[in-house]
Protein backbone atom coordinates (compact mmCIF):
# COMPACT_ATOMS: atom_id res chain seq x y z
CA UNK A 1 0.00 0.00 0.00
CA UNK A 2 0.71 3.44 -0.43
CA UNK A 3 1.16 6.38 2.23
CA UNK A 4 -1.30 7.66 3.64
CA UNK A 5 -3.61 10.75 2.56
CA UNK A 6 -6.59 12.19 4.21
CA UNK A 7 -9.55 13.36 2.47
CA UNK A 8 -8.56 17.00 3.32
CA UNK A 9 -5.72 17.28 1.15
CA UNK A 10 -6.89 14.99 -1.68
CA UNK A 11 -9.70 17.51 -1.96
CA UNK A 12 -7.17 20.34 -1.79
CA UNK A 13 -5.07 18.36 -4.74
CA UNK A 14 -7.83 18.01 -6.93
CA UNK A 15 -8.95 21.29 -6.84
CA UNK A 16 -5.64 22.93 -7.64
CA UNK A 17 -5.69 20.91 -10.53
CA UNK A 18 -8.87 22.26 -12.10
CA UNK A 19 -9.10 24.27 -15.16
CA UNK A 20 -12.00 26.13 -17.26
CA UNK A 21 -11.12 24.44 -20.38
CA UNK A 22 -11.57 20.61 -18.81
CA UNK A 23 -14.75 21.45 -16.68
CA UNK A 24 -16.85 23.16 -20.30
CA UNK A 25 -15.48 19.56 -21.81
CA UNK A 26 -17.34 17.67 -19.30
CA UNK A 27 -20.66 19.03 -20.28
CA UNK A 28 -20.70 16.86 -23.16
CA UNK A 29 -20.63 13.52 -21.34
CA UNK A 30 -22.22 15.27 -18.00
CA UNK A 31 -24.48 17.34 -19.32
CA UNK A 32 -26.66 19.15 -16.43
CA UNK A 33 -23.96 18.06 -13.78
CA UNK A 34 -22.90 21.36 -12.08
CA UNK A 35 -20.90 19.38 -9.75
CA UNK A 36 -17.75 18.76 -12.17
CA UNK A 37 -15.15 21.39 -11.12
CA UNK A 38 -12.68 20.37 -14.43
CA UNK A 39 -10.16 18.09 -13.51
CA UNK A 40 -8.30 15.46 -16.05
CA UNK A 41 -9.61 12.20 -14.98
CA UNK A 42 -6.08 10.86 -15.73
CA UNK A 43 -4.75 13.50 -13.03
CA UNK A 44 -7.86 12.09 -10.61
CA UNK A 45 -6.55 8.55 -10.90
CA UNK A 46 -2.82 9.43 -10.49
CA UNK A 47 -3.48 11.16 -7.24
CA UNK A 48 -5.46 7.99 -6.20
CA UNK A 49 -2.51 5.44 -6.43
CA UNK A 50 -1.32 7.69 -3.87
CA UNK A 51 -3.83 7.18 -1.51
CA UNK A 52 -4.66 2.89 -1.36
CA UNK A 53 -4.49 2.94 2.28
CA UNK A 54 -7.00 6.18 2.97
CA UNK A 55 -8.94 5.00 5.85
CA UNK A 56 -12.59 4.05 5.27
CA UNK A 57 -13.17 7.53 7.22
CA UNK A 58 -11.54 9.57 5.10
CA UNK A 59 -13.27 7.74 1.97
CA UNK A 60 -16.46 8.57 3.18
CA UNK A 61 -15.58 11.77 3.56
CA UNK A 62 -14.51 12.00 -0.07
CA UNK A 63 -17.64 10.02 -1.08
CA UNK A 64 -19.63 12.99 1.03
CA UNK A 65 -18.21 15.41 -1.18
CA UNK A 66 -20.56 17.70 -3.50
CA UNK A 67 -17.72 18.00 -6.50
CA UNK A 68 -18.03 14.85 -8.59
CA UNK A 69 -14.16 14.49 -9.23
CA UNK A 70 -13.47 14.14 -5.77
CA UNK A 71 -16.07 11.65 -5.35
CA UNK A 72 -14.57 9.49 -8.50
CA UNK A 73 -11.33 9.93 -6.46
CA UNK A 74 -13.22 8.08 -3.76
CA UNK A 75 -14.54 5.29 -6.00
CA UNK A 76 -11.00 5.11 -7.85
CA UNK A 77 -9.03 4.61 -4.36
CA UNK A 78 -11.46 1.79 -3.56
CA UNK A 79 -11.52 0.24 -6.71
CA UNK A 80 -7.41 0.06 -7.00
CA UNK A 81 -7.20 -0.60 -3.18
CA UNK A 82 -9.66 -3.55 -3.48
CA UNK A 83 -7.52 -5.38 -6.04
CA UNK A 84 -4.08 -4.40 -4.81
CA UNK A 85 -1.48 -7.58 -5.18
CA UNK A 86 -0.72 -6.81 -0.76
CA UNK A 87 -4.37 -5.98 -0.05
CA UNK A 88 -5.62 -7.91 3.19
CA UNK A 89 -9.17 -9.82 3.45
CA UNK A 90 -9.80 -6.84 6.18
CA UNK A 91 -9.57 -3.76 3.84
CA UNK A 92 -11.47 -5.61 1.15
CA UNK A 93 -14.52 -6.57 3.60
CA UNK A 94 -14.23 -2.72 4.56
CA UNK A 95 -14.28 -1.38 1.23
CA UNK A 96 -16.81 -3.45 0.33
CA UNK A 97 -19.37 -2.83 3.45
CA UNK A 98 -18.24 1.34 2.49
CA UNK A 99 -19.67 0.86 -0.88
CA UNK A 100 -22.97 -0.78 0.10
CA UNK A 101 -23.35 1.25 3.12
CA UNK A 102 -22.64 4.60 1.04
CA UNK A 103 -24.60 3.80 -2.28
CA UNK A 104 -26.66 6.73 -1.93
CA UNK A 105 -23.29 8.79 -3.27
CA UNK A 106 -22.43 6.34 -5.81
CA UNK A 107 -24.77 7.51 -7.71
CA UNK A 108 -23.26 7.97 -11.51
CA UNK A 109 -22.35 5.55 -13.87
CA UNK A 110 -19.18 6.41 -13.90
CA UNK A 111 -18.64 6.20 -10.46
CA UNK A 112 -20.28 2.26 -9.81
CA UNK A 113 -17.89 1.65 -12.56
CA UNK A 114 -14.87 2.80 -10.97
CA UNK A 115 -15.84 0.22 -8.15
CA UNK A 116 -18.59 -2.39 -8.90
CA UNK A 117 -16.60 -5.24 -10.36
CA UNK A 118 -13.70 -4.45 -7.93
CA UNK A 119 -15.01 -3.79 -4.23
CA UNK A 120 -18.67 -6.06 -4.78
CA UNK A 121 -17.89 -8.50 -7.68
CA UNK A 122 -14.32 -9.52 -6.05
CA UNK A 123 -15.28 -9.48 -2.60
CA UNK A 124 -17.73 -12.24 -3.33
CA UNK A 125 -15.60 -14.09 -5.70
CA UNK A 126 -15.95 -17.05 -2.87
CA UNK A 127 -18.90 -15.77 -1.37
CA UNK A 128 -22.89 -16.51 -2.20
CA UNK A 129 -24.04 -13.65 -4.37
CA UNK A 130 -27.16 -12.88 -3.10
CA UNK A 131 -26.15 -9.73 -2.32
CA UNK A 132 -26.37 -8.75 -6.38
CA UNK A 133 -29.47 -10.42 -6.81
CA UNK A 134 -30.98 -7.61 -3.80
CA UNK A 135 -29.23 -4.77 -5.83
CA UNK A 136 -30.34 -6.08 -9.28
CA UNK A 137 -34.21 -5.86 -7.51
CA UNK A 138 -33.33 -2.12 -5.79
CA UNK A 139 -35.10 0.89 -7.25
CA UNK A 140 -32.64 3.13 -6.87
CA UNK A 141 -30.62 2.29 -10.49
CA UNK A 142 -27.17 2.98 -9.64
CA UNK A 143 -27.83 -0.21 -7.29
CA UNK A 144 -28.76 -1.85 -10.36
CA UNK A 145 -26.28 -1.22 -12.96
CA UNK A 146 -23.89 -2.01 -9.74
CA UNK A 147 -24.97 -5.25 -9.68
CA UNK A 148 -24.64 -6.25 -13.68
CA UNK A 149 -21.17 -4.59 -13.52
CA UNK A 150 -19.95 -6.66 -10.67
CA UNK A 151 -20.55 -9.58 -12.70
CA UNK A 152 -16.84 -8.53 -14.49
CA UNK A 153 -15.09 -9.88 -12.15
CA UNK A 154 -16.66 -13.43 -12.49
CA UNK A 155 -16.49 -12.97 -16.62
CA UNK A 156 -12.78 -12.18 -15.88
CA UNK A 157 -12.86 -16.10 -14.69
CA UNK A 158 -15.14 -17.32 -17.87
CA UNK A 159 -18.02 -17.65 -15.53
CA UNK A 160 -20.94 -16.70 -17.21
CA UNK A 161 -24.16 -17.99 -14.77
CA UNK A 162 -24.74 -14.74 -12.32
CA UNK A 163 -24.04 -12.09 -15.51
CA UNK A 164 -27.18 -13.73 -17.46
CA UNK A 165 -29.08 -14.01 -14.66
CA UNK A 166 -29.02 -10.52 -13.58
CA UNK A 167 -29.11 -9.89 -17.19
CA UNK A 168 -32.41 -11.63 -17.15
CA UNK A 169 -33.94 -9.70 -14.20
CA UNK A 170 -32.54 -6.48 -15.63
CA UNK A 171 -33.61 -7.03 -19.35
CA UNK A 172 -36.73 -4.44 -19.35
CA UNK A 173 -35.21 -2.37 -17.11
CA UNK A 174 -36.34 1.34 -17.71
CA UNK A 175 -33.29 3.18 -16.85
CA UNK A 176 -30.82 3.52 -20.12
CA UNK A 177 -27.66 3.22 -17.96
CA UNK A 178 -28.79 0.16 -16.19
CA UNK A 179 -29.25 -0.97 -20.15
CA UNK A 180 -25.92 -0.26 -21.34
CA UNK A 181 -24.37 -1.87 -18.04
CA UNK A 182 -26.76 -4.40 -19.64
CA UNK A 183 -25.18 -4.96 -22.39
CA UNK A 184 -21.79 -4.23 -22.08
CA UNK A 185 -21.85 -7.17 -19.49
CA UNK A 186 -23.40 -9.28 -22.61
CA UNK A 187 -20.92 -8.17 -24.95
CA UNK A 188 -18.07 -10.12 -22.63
CA UNK A 189 -20.17 -13.19 -21.74
CA UNK A 190 -20.45 -13.36 -26.22
CA UNK A 191 -16.25 -13.04 -25.61
CA UNK A 192 -16.45 -15.91 -23.41
CA UNK A 193 -19.25 -18.13 -24.59
CA UNK A 194 -20.76 -16.95 -27.48
CA UNK A 195 -23.42 -20.21 -27.33
CA UNK A 196 -24.93 -18.57 -24.42
CA UNK A 197 -25.22 -15.19 -25.42
CA UNK A 198 -27.09 -16.37 -28.44
CA UNK A 199 -29.42 -18.73 -26.04
CA UNK A 200 -29.91 -15.35 -23.68
CA UNK A 201 -30.68 -12.90 -26.75
CA UNK A 202 -33.10 -15.33 -28.30
CA UNK A 203 -34.94 -15.11 -25.31
CA UNK A 204 -34.49 -11.87 -24.18
CA UNK A 205 -33.70 -9.15 -26.79
CA UNK A 206 -37.23 -8.09 -27.51
CA UNK A 207 -37.73 -7.24 -24.20
CA UNK A 208 -34.09 -4.70 -23.95
CA UNK A 209 -33.57 -1.45 -25.18
CA UNK A 210 -32.07 -1.11 -28.50
CA UNK A 211 -29.37 0.69 -27.04
CA UNK A 212 -28.58 -2.51 -25.22
CA UNK A 213 -28.90 -4.97 -27.83
CA UNK A 214 -26.52 -2.97 -29.63
CA UNK A 215 -23.67 -3.10 -26.63
CA UNK A 216 -24.46 -6.94 -27.29
CA UNK A 217 -24.26 -7.49 -30.54
CA UNK A 218 -21.67 -5.73 -31.06
CA UNK A 219 -18.37 -8.24 -31.56
CA UNK A 220 -21.31 -10.74 -33.23
CA UNK A 221 -20.93 -11.35 -37.37
CA UNK A 222 -22.97 -9.01 -39.44
CA UNK A 223 -25.61 -11.54 -40.26
CA UNK A 224 -26.79 -12.06 -36.66
CA UNK A 225 -26.79 -8.63 -35.72
CA UNK A 226 -28.50 -8.11 -38.46
CA UNK A 227 -30.86 -10.59 -37.52
CA UNK A 228 -31.49 -9.26 -33.68
CA UNK A 229 -31.73 -5.30 -35.04
CA UNK A 230 -34.48 -6.49 -37.32
CA UNK A 231 -36.62 -7.37 -34.79
CA UNK A 232 -39.35 -4.83 -33.38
Amino acid sequence: MTSERTATDSEASLRSMATEEQRIKYERFFPGDDSLIGVRMGDVFNLARTALSMPVAELEALLESSTHEVRVGACSIMGKSATAKKVTSDRRQELYELYLRRHDRINTWDLVDLGAHQVLGHWLLDKPRTPLYDLARSDFWPERRSAIVATAAYLRRDETDDTLRIAALLADDGEEFVQKGVGWMLRYVGDVDRARLLVHLDEYAEKMSRTAVRAAIEKLDRPTRERYLERP
